[in-house]
């Protein structure tokens, strides 16, 4: 009896571009006037993700982070985890100035002048301060931000009104659903910064048009991104190989591999519960517009964040989780995954930089999006939109 093939999954349908499109205005890339109205409009007004709940784990652990002009307090409290503004109610000092740390004791105190307040922020003491008749100390408790933890990831809100979480939540979707985000545990964390402008960085995300000559060892483990596309969608002769399983055709890791790492093999057991075509991809992407995305791999989940600091630079906090029972396995080797996930976002930070330093040539106002760009001209058109509204 002859075995019958495989089932090859149905085409998926076109998407790309059907004419050039104009990008941006360049001005929107390097303009402080422009860059603090994206700030206001949108990352003052966005869920965005900061972390993982895992890492303050202690009563005081803290850390602090700048978001544009804003820097930000998170610290674990006796009732759970709190998010500040790092300014003091007195006269604005900062109060933490680690990034990273926990307290001496269960107070919050500014360095300048001694206010303490309590860990969930309430203003506690006024040492050496003259008595002060009507100054209520009820009122000059911190500045809270909104927060929420999705699936161990903290999401923080600027906003004094937030739209509700479980909207952004439901925007981005549940791609990662088949992931046990709750249990994994961070193996490696590095923070980088570019110098460029944000969006130069979500735009070289959202297409694969630069893959061949940008990466060209992510380009021979995922053989479709070799030809410049991200899958069968952007392609428009897709239907001459609709039967063809081929990777280079299909998408998904090369044939014998198994995961985003030098050698293209997962390390430990991989995670259980996954279907055949998350297996098969041997990647899938969640992205929360604009504060970064996470990427599941069978045996780990990787998650970039993106924080705008000025118009032109920009940091990327680039977490590794793991099972802890992964990290517990003979002959885990963690370098080989970290080494080339990072040696690809090196890459695309090369590349973000360079176009970065282009943009300022007087004749150029605007470029041209080609038909695999679909991913920037939505990303786009959504900067537009948030910006009007």
């Amino acid at each position: 009896m002859t075995q019958a093939s495989p089932a090859i999954d149905p085409l998926p349908p076109y998407m790309g571009l059907t004419q050039p499109e104009p990008t941006l205005p360049s001005s929107w890339y390097f303009d402080p006037a422009h860059h603090q109205r994206e700030m206001t409009n949108i990352w003052y007004r966005e869920w965005l993700c900061v972390g993982r709940a895992e890492d303050l784990a202690a009563v005081g652990e803290f850390r602090s982070f700048a978001i544009g002009d804003q820097n930000i307090l998170l610290l674990r409290g006796e009732s759970g985890l709190r998010a500040f503004h790092n300014t003091c109610r007195h006269r604005g000092s900062r109060l933490v100035f680690q990034e990273r740390g926990r307290l001496a004791s269960k107070v919050l105190t500014c360095p300048y002048h001694a206010w303490t307040y309590s860990l969930s922020g309430e203003l506690l003491r006024t040492p050496h301060a003259v008595a002060c008749p009507g100054f209520d100390k009820g009122g000059q408790g911190l500045f809270p931000v909104a927060l929420e933890n999705w699936r161990g990831f903290i999401f923080i809100n600027l906003a004094q009104d937030p739209v509700p979480f479980a909207q952004a939540a439901a925007a981005a979707g549940q791609r990662l659903a088949n992931w046990p985000l709750e249990g994994l545990v961070t193996g490696h964390r590095e923070t980088l910064h570019l110098a460029c402008n944000w969006k130069i960085f979500w735009e070289n995300f959202l297409e694969c048009y630069h893959c061949p000559g940008v990466h060209p060892g992510l380009s021979k483990l995922v053989p479709i991104y070799g030809r410049g596309i991200v899958g069968p969608h952007e392609d428009p002769e897709a239907e001459l190989h609709q039967h063809d399983s081929d990777p280079r055709w299909r998408g998904g890791v090369r044939a014998g591999a198994e995961t985003w790492s030098l050698d293209g093999k997962a390390q430990g057991p991989g995670f259980a519960g996954l279907s055949a075509a998350e297996l098969k991809r041997g990647v899938t992407f969640q992205v929360w517009r604009p504060t970064g995305y996470m990427v599941g791999h069978v045996d780990y989940v990787r998650s970039v964040g993106v924080r705008p600091l000025t118009a032109e630079t920009t940091a990327l906090d680039v977490d590794f989780l793991f099972d802890p029972a992964t990290l517990a396995t003979p002959g885990f080797d963690k370098d080989k995954i970290v080494a080339f996930a990072l040696g690809v976002i090196q890459e695309d930070g090369t590349a973000c930089e360079g176009n970065q330093a282009g943009l300022k040539a007087l004749p150029f106002t605007t470029g041209t999006l080609m038909p695999q760009e679909q991913g920037v001209k939505g990303f786009q058109d959504w900067v537009r939109a948030s910006l009007a509204g």
